[in-house]
């Protein structure tokens, strides 16, 4: 080694003792007399002294040509700082370094911008980018890389102390509808076709579990050709892939929520806000996340809940109330505590935040020396009391009304409720607020096609009620075995129980449009594997970015 010590490891023990030290010149002062160099690796900063007193006049001559994060290697003797001097800001801080020898390993340009954490925050990100690997030298990008590798290292404690085995499926594979385009790879074996990276592990950890593995897990490189967004990066990320044979959608919470409650203590200063008595994760099905919270990944960390106001409303003279329920349609309602405060403008801003999810409009009432709404003159006082009562309300308070269809009005409140926790300062970064999402519908109405049924999540999973389910019910009535695990508004899992019976798929997909043939021809090593005993199975895929990046905000 170059070195005999790192740049952070040294204390008052190593005094009296010979040293030497490698790494970047993160500071130089020079006083006159005394010049001091901050000398940085990865560990720490070791503060090295020069002295005419101790060094000949070429050392003091080569040191005043040294720049900012020059590669250096220094050789000198341990000493205890005078107590005036005392740095208690860093560990290494009660010693320093004097120097006896010095030896530049390379030189570097004038750098495109300090390092610094404080001043390094405010630098343009296409710049930083540009020099990402200046970047990474921050002492916070580095903690933020020994995070995740300390994070995952504890997530693969936990599964092999339980059991689990790791596996590393393959990269080069098949297409498979996983809801983003694929990333495509040409063959050069095979002039004309290609491979595809995975989206996700998906049919390969199906296909150990029918191979009798039981328990697997990866950490899995994923790669989707789709935008970014606040919590997703372009084309690729890293979740951890889990699934379990034998076992029903209960087995798999027993699993993850103790690992989340242990990574939630041990990777952030958050606390988990919002535990069942049994210090099990809260669970909403879908429905009731959506009709509560106007969302499928609600932020628990507050309440602020939707209220249903159908029935109160019927016959109340308003029209855009009567005609929503004339069409099948609801009227529901979001009290928000304190909210008469807000000015016209921001009201203004609610109204253009609920348009951009498809509203007409946005009627609203406040409770301040009375009731009073953009609808007064159309419903009698009365109902307007009834109204305020179910609601809740308090003096200062206001209350925001939608109607039109249920999925709309869901959208357009739960927009709201969240606009309205930032505003109001209640999304508070000290809560952890996990949650699963359950009874997810099985099948929806196609996007893109008018009127035809697709599905609606994971094509892989098992519908509830199984077979007789899909014969007899509904499409739109049919749940799936399907959940999420959400953080402060969040999703970051999705999992279910798969199905794993021939029959059952044919028939799932039938309903989705798809024939015999093109089942067979797009998943006929899946129908293949399942025609040989598969087990029961399930399992779900936390994304490993996004819960660090929630929480270490």
């Amino acid at each position: 080694m170059l070195r005999t010590h790192t740049c952070g490891e040294i204390r008052q023990e190593h005094i009296g003792q010979k040293v030497t030290l490698t790494g970047w010149a993160d500071g130089i002062r020079n006083h006159g007399a005394l010049i001091f160099i901050d000398l940085r690796d990865r560990y720490g900063i070791t503060q090295i002294t020069f002295d005419p007193k101790h060094n000949t006049k070429d050392i003091i001559t080569l040191v005043n040509t040294i720049g900012s994060e020059w590669v250096l290697k220094i050789q000198g003797l341990v000493k205890a700082r005078s107590q005036a001097t005392i740095n208690k800001k860093i560990s290494t801080g009660e010693i320093e370094i004097q120097a006896a020898d010095i030896e530049i390993l390379n030189t570097s340009k004038i750098l495109p911008f300090e390092l610094s954490d404080d001043k390094a925050s405010s630098v343009n990100e296409a710049l930083r980018l540009r020099y990402r690997f200046l970047d990474l030298r921050r002492p916070k990008l580095q903690q933020m890389l020994m995070t995740k590798d300390n994070f995952i290292t504890a997530i693969r404690s936990y599964f092999h102390e339980n059991g689990f085995t790791e596996v590393q499926t393959p990269i080069l594979a098949n297409s498979s509808p996983e809801g983003a385009r694929d990333f495509l790879v040409p063959s050069r074996l095979y002039p004309g076709k290609f491979y595809a990276l995975p989206q996700a592990p998906q049919q390969f950890k199906q296909l150990l579990m029918v191979g009798g593995l039981d328990k697997y897990f990866q950490i899995a490189p994923c790669f989707r050709d789709e935008d970014p967004r606040m919590d997703r990066h372009y084309g690729e990320f890293y979740q951890l892939d889990m699934e379990m044979s034998f076992v029903n959608q209960e087995d798999i919470f027993m699993v993850m929520d103790p690992l989340m409650k242990t990574l939630t203590a041990q990777f952030s200063s958050k606390k988990i806000s919002n535990l069942l008595p049994s210090g099990r994760f809260v669970r909403l099905s879908w429905k009731e996340a959506m009709e509560r919270y106007g969302s499928d990944k609600p932020d628990l960390r507050f309440e602020l809940p939707i209220t249903k106001l159908d029935d109160l409303v019927r016959g109340c003279g308003f029209s855009v109330f009567e005609n929503a329920l004339e069409k099948g349609g609801v009227v529901h309602a979001l009290k928000i505590d304190g909210g008469a405060k807000f000015s016209r403008k921001e009201i203004d801003e609610f109204l253009e935040l609920a348009k951009k999810q498809g509203a007409k409009g946005l009627a609203y009432m406040t409770k301040d020396d009375g009731l009073n709404a953009v609808f007064s003159k159309f419903v009698s006082k009365e109902k307007m009391e009834e109204m305020a009562a179910k609601l809740g309300m308090k003096d200062g308070d206001i209350a925001f009304f939608a109607a039109d269809d249920w999925r709309k009005v869901c959208s357009i409140l739960g927009a709201v409720r969240n606009e309205a926790a930032q505003r109001l300062n209640l999304k508070h970064n000290n809560k952890a607020a996990w949650l699963w999402v359950v009874d997810f519908p099985m099948y929806d109405y196609s996007e893109i096609e008018a009127g035809k049924i697709d599905f609606a999540h994971n094509p892989f999973s098992m519908p509830q009620g199984g077979l007789k389910a899909l014969k007899e019910d509904k499409p739109l009535d049919i749940l799936a075995w399907q959940y999420d695990l959400v953080l402060n508004g969040f999703e970051v899992s999705s999992g279910a129980i798969r199905n794993h019976s021939p029959e059952i798929m044919y028939e799932a997909f039938r309903i989705a449009g798809y024939s015999r043939e093109q089942v067979d021809n797009k998943f006929g090593a899946m129908i293949k594997a399942f025609s040989y005993g598969a087990p029961p199975h399930g399992g779900n895929a936390p994304g490993i970015d996004r819960i660090l990046m929630i929480l270490n905000d």
